[in-house]
């Protein structure tokens, strides 16, 4: 069995060289820039252990998700899909897609902009509804993965297992869901106390569990409207809730596995974080994540030419509507420096 690599002998495989392991602002608002006084707060980056019982909602809320995706080839058009169901299905995917790719990651966990409160409300509810964890907690998770990149440390890395095809595989599966099982509770005192302190961000996490039950009903409640029928109400919690969430979810997760693994490095990193272009669309844009590793930041991941980046132009919606200010846009400064030699 392939043992553990330390995080200097991964450094040196990698040619990678240390990683500051706390490299966010660590504020006392999400609208001030300015770092806040240390409070005396828990350093350590594990926090407890997962229950059973939570562990055992993870594998429910991932692999029935799964199993109804992959019950759905079988399927026809015609007999339990119609128009009613991919239109229901699209909008509720783009909706929880942009609310984890613009609320949780880019502006929750970033700060590429600022907003109002009832956006920034709006976007933690939206990314709730994608059903991957509560946003401090999904938050505390990326936060840690960025601080420890492709190290030990890091929640959902491929690389800690060695190189070899049976490591690799490992790898992968740990990398894309195999780390939702962990035992470990990433720290959110240490990784966002800055959602901890947000009255209106708190709530929306102590809600999880309602978001996660509307998310699921409420495109059986609308089928149901729009077809005037119960079965209109079961093709829509079948194809808009179970179908869309897996999907979603395994869209997200490649991002941690394939997006660490194969694909162009334009750009130096201090991981093996790469572009992988076929997931562009689906991903909203998160697949330019090499783009993303040099700069954490920034607004837009798709920074070259043809890189199309759906979450950035939503996001210069917002700012023209004047929803978000102080955009984090990339710069040809910007660019250069991070760019490989």
């Amino acid at each position: 069995m392939a043992e553990r690599r330390s995080p200097r002998t991964l450094a040196a495989e990698h040619g990678n060289p240390p990683y500051s392991r706390q490299w966010w602002p660590m504020t006392a608002t999400l609208q001030d820039p300015q770092p806040a006084r240390s409070t005396g707060a828990p350093t350590s980056v594990v926090d407890g252990r997962q229950s059973p019982g939570e562990t055992a909602l993870i594998a429910i809320f991932t692999i029935v998700p799964l199993l109804a995706l992959l019950a759905a080839v079988p399927f026809a058009w015609g007999w339990g899909l119609g128009w009613t169901d991919v239109a229901l299905a699209v909008t509720f995917y783009i909706g929880t897609g942009l609310g984890v790719t613009v609320g949780f990651h880019r502006y929750l966990t970033h700060r590429a902009f600022k907003t109002s409160r009832p956006l920034r409300t709006a976007l933690a509810v939206a990314g709730s509804f994608a059903m991957q964890g509560s946003v401090i907690e999904w938050v505390a998770d990326h936060r840690r993965h960025h601080a420890y990149s492709d190290k030990e440390g890091d929640p959902h890395s491929p690389w800690l297992f060695g190189t070899g095809p049976v490591a690799l595989a490992r790898g992968f599966w740990h990398s894309h869901m195999g780390w939702l099982f962990g035992r470990d509770r990433t720290n959110a005192r240490r990784f966002a106390p800055d959602l901890q302190a947000d009255d209106d961000v708190r709530r929306v996490d102590r809600l999880f569990p309602l978001w996660t039950v509307a998310t699921l009903l409420l495109p059986a409640v609308l089928g149901g409207l729009l077809t005037w029928s119960w079965w209109g109400a079961l093709t829509g919690f079948f194809w808009a809730g179970l179908v869309r969430v897996a999907l979603l979810h395994h869209i997200t997760w490649s991002i941690n596995s394939i997006c660490h693994m194969v694909g162009e490095r334009p750009f130096a990193s201090r991981d093996k974080s790469a572009n992988f272009w076929p997931l562009a669309i689906v991903s909203f844009g998160e697949s330019w994540h090499n783009s993303h590793h040099a700069d954490p930041t920034c607004a837009r991941h798709g920074v070259g030419r043809g890189q199309f980046d759906i979450s950035a132009r939503v996001i210069r919606a917002f700012e023209k509507l004047q929803w978000v200010y102080d955009v984090r846009w990339p710069t040809p400064h910007r660019l250069a420096k991070r760019a490989r030699a």
